[in-house]
Parts: C-alpha cells; structure tokens; sequence
C-alpha cells in the first residue's frame, strides 16, 4: 500500500516507480538467507560476485525492508552491513542492533528494546514490585532482552529472585525443565513474573503452568506475545493472573483493512493472477523453491486480527523512509527528479543517517543508532468472553504514567498485589541485607548519633560531633551548649544555702567585731578569729565562680580562692589548738617557754607562713597544670558540656595537701585534751570543726568521682559550703550564743580560766594571776 502511494504521488518521487520482491522467512534464518543472497545478486542476474571494491557494484535492490524477528535481523543484518545495503526492520527490537560497528546499515521504525524494558522496570518502581522473577525465550531475542532487563532493574533495586530460558519451539521442550523452571518460580514466592519472549516460547510455558496448575500472578509481557493470538486464544489463559505490557504506540491506518480487502478481491480473479505470471514469469522459483499454493486461498477472515496490530504502521513508515532517502539521494524537487546515474545501496545510506521523514502525517527521525522515537502505551488484559480486550491503563514517552482507576487484578477484592522480598523499612531504618539478593533484609534502626540520608543507603551515617539525632532519625539537630547555669535548680539550692551560710558568717563576724574586747572573742583568739571568720565568708563567695559558663579567668580562679581562704581559717583554728594543747598536756615549764610565741607577731607570721605554702602550691598548679575550657561532645546526649576539665589530678589533691595538714594537726591537738572543770571546753569546738571539715571532703571524694561531669561544679560547691557550715556551726556559733543569750558567761574565769594564754598574752604575769585565782 505503501509503494502504491508512493508511485501515484507527486511528492518524493515524481516521475519514478518503486518496485519491490515480497518473500516469507518463515521464521527461519535459512530461508531468510536464500531472498537475502538473491537481493544481492547484480542486477539483471543471480549471482553475487566477488570484488574487492564494491562501490561500483550494482546490486538487484536498493534497500531492504524486514525482517521481523530480531533473531533473523541478526542474520542479515551482518549479511547487508558488509555491503552497506541499507535496511529497514519494522519488528527486531534488541537493543544490540543499535550497535553501529556491528551493523553499519540498519534500521528500524520500532524503538530498541531498551526503552520497553526501561518503562517495565519504572512500571515495578512505581507499584513497588521489587522482587520478581525474570524469564526469557532461548533465543536472541528473549536472552538480549532478559540480559537487558537483569542490568536495569539491579540498577533500581529491584531484585530478580529467579531468571530462566523458555525454550522458543515446542518440539525443543523438555516437560522435566518446564516443571522445574516453574517449580523455581513458584518457591522464590514471587507474585510477578516479567515475560521477554516470542509467542510460542509465551504459549508453551503458559500450557504448562495451567496445567501444573501455578498459582495465579501479575505477568509483565513483552511486545512480542502481548498481542499474539497464540498466547490470547490458549484455554484456561484466563486463569494465569494479571496481564499487562507496553505496546508501541502506532498510528491508525483505517484504510489498511480496505486495502486488503480490494487485493484479496483481484488475487481471487484467474486473469488477474494470469498477468501477474506474465509479467513476471516463474518469480525466480529456480532460487526459491515453487511458490505456496495456499497463499492463494487467503480471506479477510484469516487477516483480521492483524489488521490493526500496531506494527503495521511500522512497516508502513519503513517505507517512507526509505523513499525520502532515495528522494534526498537523487535531490528530486516537485517538478521531478534529475536525471544521474544509477543510485548505488551505500549513497542510499549515506542519506539514512539521521534521516527526517513523514509517514501517515505523522513526522518521524532515524537518530545516530538508526532507531526513531516512538511511544508506548500500557495495555492490560480485560478477559472479554473468551477473549482478552486490551485496555490502556498508562502511558510511557520517557515518563511513565498511570491510568490507576482503570487497573484491575486478579485478586479477590481487586488489591494491587505486594511482591517483595521484605517490607519497606520505616523512616529512620536501614536495611540489613541477608542472603544473596538486596531486595531481602531486615530493618534495623538508626542508633542515637547517627541518621538516614537517603532512603536507599546501606548504612546510617555519623553525626558530626557538633551535632546531635535521636534513634531512628532523618536529620540532624545542633547540640546546644550546657554548663552549670544560674537558674539550675541545684544552683538555686545551692545559692540559698550560700545566703545562709553568709549571712551566719557575718553575723558572727559583726558579734566578734563589737565584743573584741571580751573574755569570750579574747579566748577564741581575739582578732585572729575575726579574721577567720572573714575567711570564712571568702570561702562562701568563692563557690560564685562554679555557675555559669565557663571561662579561662574563672577555671583558674576556682580553686586558689577556694583554698587560700580556707588555709586562713584552719590556721587561725590550728594556733587556738596549739593553745588548748600547751596549757593542758605539757609542763608548766614547757608551758611558759611556748606561751610567749603563740603570741602577737609570731602567731600571725605563722599564719603567714601556712597560707604562703598554700599560695605556692596553688601557682605551681596553674603554671605546670593549668585548668582549661574545654567542649566535650560525647558525655551528653544532645548537648555539648562546656567545663572546666582538671589536667591533673595529683596536683588538684595537693592543692588540698595544706589544708589537710592544717587540719589534721588540729584534730591530733584537741581530741584527747581535758579540760578544767567549770570552764569552756574550747577542744570540743574545735574537734567537731575539724570532724565536720573531714567529713565533707572525705565525701566529696566518692562523690565527685562518680557524679555526671556535667554536675561536678554543683558537688564541689557544696563540698565548699558545707565546709565552711560545719566549721562555722560547730565551733563559732556556740560562742556567738553564749554572748547573746548567756552573757553571764561572758567572763575571765569562765574563759580565761580554761584558756590562759588568753590573759597571760596581754600583760605577761600569768603565773600570779594562776596562783591567785587558785587561792580565791
């Protein structure tokens, strides 16, 4: 019909005729050779001579059309590309005959396979089929596509649980391998199985699944048995499952059936077919073998179904191709075309590459690969009777899309089916691979620390250290800073024992201050308790330095003015032990020699000199191991801890070595002193004192050890406070009580009575007052 058009326009060709052999491969690549071999012989004769150079060499054709299998495209292919006949098939659609180097001279008006399987492998992404088996006719076009599909769909993730070879011909079938490929198919538990075959190899697994009755399933098909009439009209095909495939998109080319009709109508007429034999007598049988006799008996009925199939506009538009190549070749214009010398095949071709050309109004192009871009629609299958009617439920030009409320399944409420391996993993998982196949894993959660990037990732991926995630999560978050803030509840406790603490400490300064002159102050130690009391509140403020953020000044301020104060006040403790222990524990001669340095200047270079030590102990800390700032990312879940972080422990306890010792010598001078009957027992202040300042710092210890990092300030500040309470409470506020609600008390023989240095220091006649007192 093609050809007719073509000869009657005035368009391509104006002034020439095309002329054409038919011939029937019968699907054999045999057979297929002997017309291929005939095509080549030098025109005007049969043989194919032998050149070295054949660019003068006048072949009987100028180009060839067909044929349809790709197997047999193979064949020929080769056979034409050595010649650089141009050739144009309009059904072989295996992606390697794209392959320039291998065949120079090839076309088609059908898209590479490559595109159908790339719309199959989006169709099983976009209905989350992800475990399927993959089957293929054995043959080249069945093992190219299932290659091409495997390739692809591994690509995507898409797991192929099972691949086989059906056999392409009945009589190559073996019942035992037929069994067995589906007893594979059945056990992988796949619900979709993807078909890339040729009709008979479609039909003769599909008798065999029916009959060993496999359990229905989605079957993605290919072009080439999606409309075969061997596959629809199979009985019991109604019960395989879901049907459903790509078909290439062709043009309707309503006045084909007509056509037919009308050359049916004149081969059924004996004088017709008579000149035919006399136009051209024997049709090369010599070559050929006789003609089919049957072939003159063909009616409509017989036709019917392949009227309309989409491949007929194929063949159509190879044909229009090849007459603008040859309309570009001779540079025809409207009014003809100009007389030259014959047209060889390969100044044919030459004019074929990227060629641009119209077909049935419909504008089509050979790219660089000799394929043209057509589309496809999704067909399903919609059991009609006994017959399937194809129903479009998508389209694919590059991007699929999908009809879903035209779909139907198989299933009993008309649900997709689920085909995978393993369930999708939630948000925040990743997969686990177990086995062979990707597609089967277990879904494991992404730990604290460590989130999801992508969904298809293998592995969560680290935070960095600046940043922080829960379990299972798509992001990460910036971990905020964290200290010891003022607005801490422990810090808010903390600060309201200091107010207490402070407040008692001044209190008991102020009553020292106004009473200086009494026997009570004048026994404690007179201005030297004042000034221990003054320490004492220094060692109440330092713990101010502990809330807040860290900062250089404040990490290496800590711990010296924590300290010094504190060796201030054990000092000025210490000299009123010594006192204690001078009167009561040694002889009067011993007694008087001591008396006079535990005095005046002495008793304050001693003090001196103790919290020199200290002084030197605390410079030698922060020159060789100075405390510094540092952020720590890992100890707290979603915070970064900004502390101050001790370098060195040995010389964080020596800091303390003074105080200890100070203490210590306190505790050893005081504990077993016995004190006169009727006066104060100053030992037993000053022995709780020492008690309630080891036992806070022997605590302390344990505690700070195993506190959380981020609460080690609020323990050390309370170490500090309760020091200073337990020092205060124990040994100044008894006295502070005697002078505000005993001051009857308040007097020498009560005080100085049982601490003599205290009148002794002032005018140096103790002994006389002693014997005096004794007398009264």
């Amino acid at each position: 019909m093609a050809v007719e058009e073509i000869n009657r326009g005035s368009t391509l060709l104006p002034g020439l005729r095309l002329g054409y052999d038919l011939f029937d491969t019968c699907s054999e690549p045999v057979v297929a050779m002997k017309p291929s071999l005939m095509f080549m012989a030098k025109a005007g004769g049969h043989d194919v001579a032998a050149y070295c150079d054949y660019t003068r060499y006048q072949p009987r054709v100028l180009a060839v059309i067909g044929p349809h299998s790709s197997e047999l495209a193979f064949v020929t292919g080769k056979f034409f590309g050595f010649f650089l006949m141009p050739q144009v098939s309009y059904g072989a659609s295996v992606d390697l005959l794209s392959n320039r180097e291998t065949f120079p001279s090839f076309f088609r008006t059908v898209p590479s396979d490559r595109v159908q399987v790339t719309a199959v492998v989006e169709l099983l992404q976009e209905l989350q089929w992800s475990w399927v088996a993959a089957l293929g006719s054995d043959d080249a076009y069945g093992r190219q596509g299932l290659r091409l599909f495997s390739s692809l769909a591994s690509a995507q993730g898409i797991c192929i649980a099972h691949e086989g070879l059906v056999p392409p011909h009945p009589p190559h079938v073996q019942p035992g391998a037929m069994l067995g490929l589906l007893s594979h198919v059945s056990r992988a538990g796949v619900q979709v199985v993807v078909l890339f075959s040729s009709a008979h190899a479609a039909r003769t697994l599909f008798s065999y699944s029916i009959h060993c009755g496999l359990s229905p399933k989605v079957w993605v098909a290919s072009e080439a048995w999606l409309t075969s009439d061997l596959v629809m009209t199979l009985p019991g095909m109604a019960q395989v499952g879901t049907v459903l495939g790509f078909l290439q998109r062709g043009t309707p080319m309503p006045a084909f059936a007509s056509y037919v009709q009308t050359r049916l109508a004149l081969a059924a007429d004996p004088a017709f077919c008579a000149s035919l034999d006399a136009e051209q007598p024997g049709l090369d049988e010599h070559v050929l073998g006789p003609r089919c006799p049957q072939c003159d008996h063909i009616t409509l009925e017989n036709l019917s179904a392949s009227l309309l199939h989409p491949q007929t506009f194929a063949a159509y538009a190879a044909v229009y191709g090849i007459a603008q190549a040859l309309h570009n070749t001779l540079l025809c214009t409207a009014s003809g075309c100009p007389v030259r010398e014959p047209v060889r095949p390969w100044q044919l071709l030459e004019n074929m590459y990227n060629l641009s050309f119209r077909a049935h109004d419909q504008a089509l192009r050979f790219d660089t690969s000799g394929n043209v871009d057509m589309h496809y629609d999704l067909k399903l299958w919609v059991w009609q009777d006994q017959t399937p009617e194809l129903r479009t439920v998508g389209t694919f030009d590059g991007h699929l899309q999908l009809l879903s409320s035209q779909m139907w399944w198989h299933t009993p409420s008309n649900e997709k089916p689920v085909s995978q391996c393993s369930r999708r993993c939630k948000k925040g998982q990743v997969r686990r691979v177990k086995g062979f196949h990707s597609c089967c894993y277990d879904c494991v959660d992404c730990k604290a620390g460590s989130y999801l990037r992508n969904p298809e990732d293998l592995f969560c991926t680290p935070c960095d250290q600046d940043k922080w995630s829960p379990a299972r999560s798509l992001h990460c978050f910036p971990r905020r800073p964290r200290f010891l803030a003022w607005e801490e509840p422990a810090v808010l406790l903390l600060l309201a024992l200091l107010g207490l603490t402070l407040g008692l400490v001044l209190a008991a300064l102020g009553l020292f201050v106004r009473h200086r002159d009494s026997p009570l102050v004048l026994a404690s130690g007179g201005l030297r308790a004042c000034f221990g009391l003054a320490c004492l509140g220094l060692v109440c403020l330092s713990v101010l330095l502990f809330p807040g953020r860290p900062g250089r000044a404040s990490c290496l301020a800590q711990q010296p003015l924590l300290h010094l104060p504190l060796t201030g006040c054990l000092s000025t403790l210490l000299l009123q032990a010594v006192e204690i222990f001078t009167e009561s524990e040694l002889p009067p001669s011993w007694a008087g020699q001591l008396r006079g340095h535990l005095q005046g200047p002495w008793a304050w270079l001693a003090m001196l000199f103790a919290m020199l030590v200290e002084v030197a102990l605390c410079a030698w800390y922060l020159v060789a191991f100075p405390p510094e700032v540092v952020t720590d990312w890992q100890v707290l879940p979603t915070e970064a801890l900004v502390h101050c972080r001790v370098r060195s422990w040995v010389s964080f306890g020596l800091v303390h070595a003074t105080n200890v010792m100070l203490a210590s010598l306190c505790f050893l001078g005081t504990f077993l002193v016995q004190t006169r009957p009727g006066c104060y027992n100053g030992a037993r202040g000053l022995t709780f004192a020492m008690l309630a300042y080891f036992v806070t710092w022997i605590s302390f210890v344990p505690l700070f050890a195993n506190v959380h990092l981020a609460y080690q300030p609020a323990v050390q500040m309370g170490a500090s406070l309760l020091c200073a309470l337990g020092i205060l409470v124990t040994f100044h506020l008894p006295r502070c009580y005697l002078l505000l609600w005993r001051p009857e008390c308040n007097t020498p023989e009560f005080f100085l009575g049982g601490s003599p240095g205290g009148a002794r220091g002032r005018d140096g006649r103790g002994d006389e007052e002693e014997t005096q007192r004794k007398n009264e």
